[in-house]
């Protein structure tokens, strides 16, 4: 009798739907609280929960560890860790999921901005009628940190509504600048969007410094990780008027308390985390780990790999 390849799953609510495994595989839910005891008995970890620090945690314990680990996530931090990284474990990330929501969230914002939508919707809740004028969008400038998909696809997205473009990568190569022109470039924008992975390098790049660079009419959006950004240097940058407003997406505490001062900043936009996040999109991610399961299951390469020194999916 053939002894089926164990995943065990990271939990988080809603479970992933993963019954096109039956008879291929055993599935094993466990909590964080439960990881370190079932990991030895893994072939195949899936990170449903992929705002949980516990497999950073667990990894260095004793006993076997899966060949193959996959996030429903674009990013790695949360669960790498020097034993993980230095091991013979695959790791495989959600890369492609969320690139076009998140590039559409983005120009949604960009487009509020612009018009001050935030600002009639308040005026309508108070009934007031104050005409104001909006800005043209085409023909500004936006830079974009962070060279992979979801940068990319911010690209596209804003050029075809008129904007121009620069994209920001680890290293300079043809249609990509280096970062030893992002204070140049962030110094003319008129929107500044950080989608980067996190790494040494990246980590609070947008700090006291970088918001002085910018235009005082500038406004910074972060939909890449809340670490890449200095939060209480930005709060003093908009206090102070260092630049016209921002949006986060994501913050170095998720969720975020609900005294953090962040909450009441002027022209600051909170959002939960959730500019990736379209109808369906758990069920596409659920796919897309079988898919992958297909793959390693008929020993062939899987895709999505993670340069795990790095902390992302090289070729970008």
């Amino acid at each position: 009798m053939t002894t089926l390849p164990t995943v065990l799953v990271l939990d988080a609510e809603p479970p992933p739907r993963l019954g096109r495994l039956t008879g291929r595989a055993r599935i094993v839910h466990t909590d964080a609280a439960h990881l370190p005891e079932r990991l030895p008995e893994a072939d195949v970890l899936l990170v449903w929960d992929f705002a949980s620090h516990a497999v950073r945690e667990a990894w260095p314990g004793d006993g076997p560890r899966p060949a193959w680990v996959h996030t429903a996530s674009a990013g790695v931090d949360h669960l790498m860790c020097p034993e993980l990284a230095a091991s013979d474990t695959v790791v495989t990330n959600a890369r492609g999921i969320f690139d076009q929501p998140i590039a559409e969230y983005v120009a949604a914002l960009v487009l509020a901005v612009a018009k001050d939508l935030p600002r009639t919707l308040e005026h309508q809740r108070e009934r007031t009628w104050r005409h104001r004028e909006g800005r043209r969008l085409a023909g500004t400038r936006a830079c974009v940190v962070g060279s992979g998909p979801i940068g990319r696809a911010i690209v596209r997205t804003l050029k075809a509504l008129g904007v121009t473009t620069a994209l920001v990568g680890r290293v300079p190569r043809t249609g990509i600048h280096g970062p030893a022109d992002l204070d140049r470039l962030i110094s003319r924008a008129d929107w500044v969007i950080a989608a980067a992975p996190l790494t040494e390098a990246t980590y609070r790049m947008f700090d006291a410094r970088r918001f002085g660079v910018m235009q005082p009419s500038a406004f910074f959006v972060n939909v890449g990780r809340g670490q890449l950004v200095d939060e209480e240097a930005l709060a003093h940058a908009l206090t102070r008027r260092w630049i016209a407003g921002a949006a986060l997406d994501v913050f170095t505490s998720e969720p975020l308390p609900e005294d953090s001062p962040l909450w009441t900043l002027p022209e600051l936009i909170v959002s939960p985390h959730m500019s990736g996040d379209t109808i369906g999109w758990r069920d596409e991610l659920g796919a897309q780990f079988v898919e992958l399961y297909d793959r390693w299951a008929a020993g062939r390469s899987l895709v999505n790999v993670v340069d795990k020194q790095r902390g992302y999916v090289p070729g970008h």
